[in-house]
């Protein structure tokens, strides 16, 4: 297929992907239409034939056509030099679209998702309690979704759960609800020794990537949580963000609020244009060290688990999370 043909194919798929429902081959040239591309319905047509030939989609009849999950991987792979900076933007989005209320501990919060079979997870809650009990994690709170059950376009297959955990992300949807604009720079590995951050040893720029950093350290096995939680020292997953200087009170106070409420991630607060763990900080903005949302469930791969996860899965309500010395008596209607 020729590079115009492609990228035809590309866009109907990318508009069926932001459909929660099946689209006729009328409304996909409809909503095309809107952003500036004039396809014409039998064009489409004729696409969503080959691409249902080739798995990329699915037809319901007459109510339209769905994205597949191959659909979903060949849109990801093939927009990838595009979807530089998209980690950025979509960070500003969901901070944006999340609806958290901090006084009325209630709202949408942004989550991770991990698939992984209940017996596998069952056998490794002590180390995840461990992640959790010693605050290398995103607060205290996760959830478990059921077999069928779907964040945005992840289905939990039968035979294993989705295990969400607080997203670090959710700490910039309450700062925003308050005014403070946050400024996300980069991903990284951060050491410990004797539970203490020394320094970020890798990082990974948020605007120069189309994956989050911590999915990257942690399928090419650069972390040391097991070293975190049995000795004091190891590589755990961090983010640095920036606030702008005058309210740095004001942050430190609201994340005291989260962490009460078991949404805590702030591990410090840097001092107004001066270097925080030895990264230089903008004059007249601040740096801050929130603890990766991920953090929990990666341990299973070094472990020898191999789990599928995705950071800034999606939006879940506050009231499905539960504290994390629930798990043991949770999983068991998975097993």
């Amino acid at each position: 297929m020729d590079k115009k043909n492609k990228k035809k194919e590309l866009l109907i798929l990318q508009v069926l992907k932001e459909s929660d429902k099946p689209l006729t081959s009328a409304r996909i040239a409809e909503r095309l239409g809107l952003t500036g591309y004039d396809i014409s319905e039998r064009t489409i047509r004729l696409y969503l034939q080959k691409m249902e030939a080739d798995g990329l989609v699915s037809s319901n009849g007459k109510r339209g056509s769905i994205i597949t999950e191959r659909g979903l991987e060949e849109l990801d792979s093939s927009w990838v030099i595009d979807k530089v900076g998209f980690l950025s933007a979509k960070i500003d989005r969901m901070s944006y679209m999340m609806n958290f209320d901090i006084n009325s501990t209630s709202g949408t919060v942004v989550i991770n998702m991990t698939l992984v079979e209940p017996k596998i997870f069952a056998e490794n809650i002590k180390y995840i309690e461990k992640v959790y009990y010693d605050g290398y994690a995103m607060g205290n709170l996760l959830t478990f979704l059921a077999p069928g059950e779907s964040l945005n376009h992840i289905i939990v297959p039968e035979g294993m759960i989705g295990v969400g955990t607080v997203c670090s992300i959710t700490l910039n949807g309450v700062l925003l609800k308050h005014g403070i604009p946050t400024t996300s720079r980069f991903g990284g590995l951060l050491e410990i020794k004797e539970k203490k951050p020394v320094r970020f040893v890798e990082i990974i720029m948020y605007d120069g990537t189309s994956i989050d950093p911590l999915e990257v350290f942690i399928r090419s096995g650069m972390t040391n949580y097991m070293g975190a939680i049995k000795t004091g020292s190891g590589r755990i997953g961090a983010s640095f963000r920036e606030f702008p200087a005058e309210s740095r009170d004001k942050v430190e106070q609201l994340a005291e609020r989260l962490k009460r409420i078991g949404l805590g991630g702030l591990v410090g607060v840097g001092m107004p244009g001066q270097s925080f763990l030895d990264i230089p900080v903008s004059e007249g903005r601040v740096g801050a060290i929130v603890i990766g949302g991920l953090n929990p469930v990666s341990i299973l791969e070094e472990n020898g688990v191999r789990a599928y996860s995705r950071a800034l899965a999606g939006l879940i309500d506050f009231n499905r999370l539960f504290h994390f010395r629930e798990m043991e008596s949770r999983i068991k209607q998975f097993l």
